[in-house]
Order: structure tokens, then sequence, then C-alpha cells
């Protein structure tokens, strides 16, 4: 695919690095019905103001959208604002431009995975990997191995904090010790499977 230079301005250098992940997140907008409306957007603001949880982000979603247009594409991956996103579409549907803001966000969050970055102190993914696995094992969530799973990842000192709260909650009955599967736990994974492919696979448009 070309790179369309109408996205980006035209002051700055932009690194090998970032023009790589430019390359790569141009790709995956041109595939996203409405991707072109990226260029539209007027820093107005409405995104940022419509966002319930953006008072917790380091980058706003309309400075996503400055930095992606100065080709800055690190430090957005490297943000914690793109896991974050409740996915709640608020942002796009108020945007008087028509701005896929969301879907824009879950674009930079496939290509964080991609090239393996991560916000630093902000172990979210570790969270979402290790719920993934448990929900692609037992069909379910099981709160007890997900926050080991989780701990061992990120703090494993800090396990034997968590040890008094665990029992309380084992004797109230409030969480099983062993996980309960659904049924056709095998079939259930292979769904999460092709639902995986499919998310990996992004046609290419001609351009």
């Amino acid at each position: 695919m070309k790179k369309d230079t109408n996205y980006l301005q035209s002051n700055g250098y932009i690194q090998e690095k970032d023009e790589k992940l430019l390359d790569s997140f141009l790709l995956q907008v041109a595939n996203i019905p409405g991707g072109e409306s990226l260029r539209k957007c007027i820093q107005c603001g409405t995104c940022t103001g419509s966002c319930p949880v953006s008072y917790t982000m380091d980058i706003t979603p309309r400075e996503i959208i400055a930095l992606f247009r100065a080709g800055d594409m690190e430090s957005i991956l490297a943000s914690r604002t793109i896991w974050i996103c409740a996915s709640c579409y608020a942002c796009t549907v108020r945007c008087p431009q028509g701005v896929q803001v969301t879907d824009l966000l879950y674009a930079l969050k496939r290509l964080a995975i991609e090239n393996n970055i991560f916000p630093k102190k902000f172990p979210v993914f570790a969270l979402s990997q290790s719920f993934v696995n448990l929900t692609n094992r037992y069909g379910r969530s099981y709160e007890p191995g997900l926050i080991l799973s989780y701990y061992l990842r990120t703090k494993p000192w800090q396990l034997l904090t968590l040890f008094p709260l665990f029992i309380n909650l084992l004797t109230r009955g409030r969480i099983s010790l062993l996980p309960k599967k659904i049924k056709n736990t095998a079939n259930f994974s292979k769904i999460l499977n092709e639902a995986e492919i499919m998310e990996m696979i992004i046609p290419v448009r001609e351009s």
C-alpha cells in the first residue's frame, strides 16, 4: 500500500522505526470502514470531552491523532491510552467529522501487540492475555487463576500479601478453589482461535 502523506504534517523528521510503525498503521486504517475519515480531524477535542475515562489517560484521544500526524507512533503505542479505552464509542458518535476514533484505537492496540510495545508500569496487556488464556481453557473466567497468572507475570513478590484475602474469600464461599469448565471447551476454543485468525488477517486494498 502506498503511504498517504495527506495524513501527516509536513514539518518534523520521522524516525525509521516510527515510519515502519506508521506504514503498518496506515495499512490497518485503510481497511477500517470509514478509516479515511482520520484526515478530517479538526482537533476540536470533542472526542476527549466525550470520553468517560480520558482523565486517566496520559495522552488524550485528540492528542493521539495529533501525534499520529506528527509521525510519533512509538509514543502513542507506549502510552496507556489505547489500553484504557472502554470501547463505549462516545467519541465516534459525537465526532463532528465522523472520525472512527474507537476503531483507530483498536488498530493501534493491534499494532502495539504485533511490535511488543507496551506502557511501562501499566501491565494491562498481561492481565488481558491471562484472561484470554484462562477463558480459552475453561470457557469462563477463573478468578484465582487470573490473579495468580497476572501477578506471576508482573509482581510475583506481591502474591503473599494477597493470601489473607484469598483465604477470607474462600472460607466465605465467594470464590472456588478449582475452576469450573463449560461443556465443549474444545469447540469454544476453536471459535476463539478462528476469531483471532480473522483479527490478524487484514486484507490489502488496492491503492
